[in-house]
């Protein structure tokens, strides 16, 4: 009897799920990609410690944005846990090569909070540019909702739970302010971040060698990675074997020319 009770709440809730999708609360909750917007510049925000501040202060280098909420109970600190193991790992620093800019979509939130999350952070970073790199804002809700609309970030309240319902991922901006690409999940790989990075600052930071390799991997917007793009490395391999083969006969000709001259 209680299999057959079990069986039939089961297939209830199937039923439900099919024909009614997602809760409520979620429907509206995602990310809806606007590459190459431009977020608002001007509208203010408070920093960590207390000053009135503008995105336009930190435009001129990439720009790592997690819009997140610092009292929430889970999600966005593996948010920003996931920021903070990509950017350990890259050899780029916050601060001097990018930025890294936590945004509050909760309007009761304060400095003061936004100031112990900066400090947490940047102990955990551990690189004397951590200060100048790790930025924690807070805001009017006209703020921070003008911001998540320009970059798609969509997330509502639930009154019931006290918490607010949200997509967790990250944006990268150029130094122009400009969405360039956007990452998935609570978990970023170094590799793909590095080449976010030099994708949004137009080539301005890496070396040579990175260079060719973001030529040999392509950005799939569909999900937030970068995958090896096999014909650019075939195009490589090709321009290499052909650069082996010039130099062999210069040097094979150089060889024959010599004894030649000497006859």
């Amino acid at each position: 009897m209680k299999s057959i009770i079990f069986a039939l709440l089961l297939f209830t809730g199937i039923v439900r799920a099919q024909v009614y999708g997602r809760p409520a609360i979620l429907r509206n909750v995602g990310i809806e990609q606007q590459m190459d917007a431009s977020v608002p510049l001007d509208d203010p925000f408070t920093d960590e410690q207390g000053h009135i501040v503008t995105l336009r202060q930190y435009a001129g280098k990439p720009i790592i944005l997690a819009l997140v909420y610092y009292q929430c109970p889970s999600l966005c600190n593996m948010v920003l846990n996931g920021v903070l193991r990509a950017a350990r790992a890259i050899q780029f620093a916050a601060g001097q090569d990018y930025q890294i800019i936590a945004v509050s979509f909760d309007a009761r939130e304060t400095y003061p909070l936004a100031s112990e999350k900066k400090r947490s952070y940047v102990k955990d970073y551990a690189r004397p540019e951590g200060d100048s790199g790790w930025h924690f804002l807070t805001g009017a809700d006209s703020s921070s909702r003008a911001l998540a609309d320009a970059v798609g970030f969509h997330f509502t309240y639930d009154p019931v739970s006290n918490q607010f319902a949200h997509p967790s991922a990250i944006v990268m901006l150029t130094g122009e302010c400009r969405v360039a690409r956007y990452f998935y999940g609570i978990d970023y790989p170094a590799r793909d971040v590095k080449l976010g990075l030099m994708d949004a600052s137009g080539g301005k930071i890496g070396s040579p060698i990175d260079a060719v390799q973001l030529f040999c991997f392509h950005y799939d917007a569909g999900n937030g990675k970068y995958g090896l793009l096999i014909t650019r490395v075939l195009q490589l391999a090709g321009l290499a074997t052909l650069g082996a083969l010039v130099t062999f006969m210069l040097i094979m000709f150089r060889r024959d020319f010599r004894p030649r001259r000497a006859v």
